[in-house]
């Protein structure tokens, strides 16, 4: 995710000119309208949903032809920008939810919060995904599938230690403990957690109830500092000095956990759900997941969905790119789009699988314009480094990490 957000540029000069003298437009009629989707959606089971949403929209507007034109991850927020600086964005667009804050705070999408009722199960969506869609109290962006994060892990190692599936977090460090006891080899960790892996960190303070940031009056405040996220970043704290060897400041992606795990150096690991595609031709038929527990027994922790989300950019046709936007949300598609592997939008339609399980409860970053200017200064990395190393205590770090990202946001 954020790959995507450094991705996100800043709309700039021209564009802004014709996000401001075009804002109040977009409802013309017109015989066509053009949608931009990634290339994903060309997939040979996938381009079949594409389809029957067209059908379905042009059953309910007759003559009106759908133009689908497929982006890719690397691209399309340079061909965006361009667009809106030409006048000449498409009517409906795929983002990947962590790339839409800085779109939403330009006024990039058109206000879509008179038709949220309108829409298929809005009132169902994934709390995780349908917070990336949301600013200033106004919707700019409509779910349209999920990502999670889960646990990865060896099923031979569990077994020869006697472990069954973790139901809470304690029962989660009492196994790595065991985990531990039983491979002693240098390195090797019964649960790879990088020390700087915000996201896993953050999983735990939504656990116990804290947050990042909210807002009150209109500004910004960091609550890191706030009793239930502390209790979450010592639990955070304690569990990952049980079960990871991970060095302290290493991130995520330094290196990412499917390598360490197909080097036979993890018995379980932290991650989205594809990690298993990586995990080894040796480790393959061991490896299984499960959703990572709650400190409640029973419970999932919240996890950070990635994602993407649908939105009508200034000066595409706001009637009609919602209208197809129904089409493609609605309950037959989602249930489509769930048969071929994804996360729908709704949690009315989530089943029994690890990956929509661990997506029932999920949390997203705050929705302020200056968020990527949190995580570009490191201020969630620095704060775990400060903590595990313990040069600062909990309350300490957690202090410190929750001034800056007031001062950050409301900058």
């Amino acid at each position: 995710m954020r790959a995507r957000i450094i991705g996100a540029v800043v709309l700039v000069g021209a564009a802004l000119a014709v996000v401001a003298s075009t804002a109040s437009g977009g409802t013309q009629a017109a015989n066509s309208i053009t949608v931009w989707l990634q290339t994903d959606a060309q997939a040979t089971n996938w381009e079949p949903i594409v389809k029957a949403a067209n059908a379905a929209f042009q059953k309910d507007h007759p003559g009106v032809a759908v133009n689908v034109q497929y982006q890719t991850w690397g691209n399309h927020l340079q061909k965006l920008d361009a667009s809106l600086a030409g006048g000449s964005a498409p009517d409906v667009i795929e983002m990947g939810n962590t790339e839409m804050t800085k779109y939403m705070a330009a006024g990039a999408f058109q206000d879509l919060t008179s038709d949220k009722a309108s829409i298929p199960n809005s009132s169902t969506w994934l709390d995780g995904l349908a917070a990336s869609g949301r600013y200033g109290g106004k919707l700019y962006g409509v779910p349209y599938y999920a990502g999670s994060r889960v646990i990865t892990y060896r099923t031979d190692l569990f077994k020869k230690a006697g472990l069954k599936v973790p139901t809470s977090l304690a029962q989660f460090a009492a196994n790595a403990k065991k985990l531990a006891a039983q491979n002693k080899q240098k390195g090797f960790s019964p649960v790879y957690i990088a020390g700087e892996d915000w996201y896993v960190a953050m999983s735990f303070v939504y656990d116990f109830g804290g947050s990042i940031a909210t807002q009150v009056s209109g500004k910004w405040k960091g609550t890191l500092a706030s009793p239930r996220s502390i209790a979450g970043l010592t639990a955070f704290k304690n569990f990952w000095t049980t079960a990871s060897r991970a060095r302290k400041t290493a991130d995520e992606n330094t290196p990412p956990g499917y390598d360490v795990y197909k080097q036979g150096l993890a018995a379980s690991m932290t991650g989205q759900a594809w990690y298993s595609c990586c995990v080894g031709d040796q480790f393959k038929t061991v490896t299984a997941q499960f959703v990572m527990p709650s400190h409640v027994k029973g419970q999932p922790m919240p996890g950070f969905l990635g994602g993407s989300d649908l939105a009508v950019p200034v000066g595409g046709n706001k009637a009609l790119g919602v209208d197809w936007i129904k089409a493609y949300t609605s309950t037959a598609s989602m249930t489509s789009l769930r048969a071929i592997g994804n996360i729908p939008n709704t949690t009315s339609l989530l089943g029994n699988t690890v990956n929509e399980r661990a997506a029932k409860k999920s949390w997203f970053v705050p929705t302020a314009k200056n968020w990527v200017n949190v995580e570009n200064g490191n201020i969630l990395r620095n704060m775990l480094a400060q903590i595990l190393q313990g040069r600062l205590t909990v309350k300490q770090a957690a202090q410190s990490a929750s001034d800056n990202i007031t001062s950050v946001l409301n900058g």
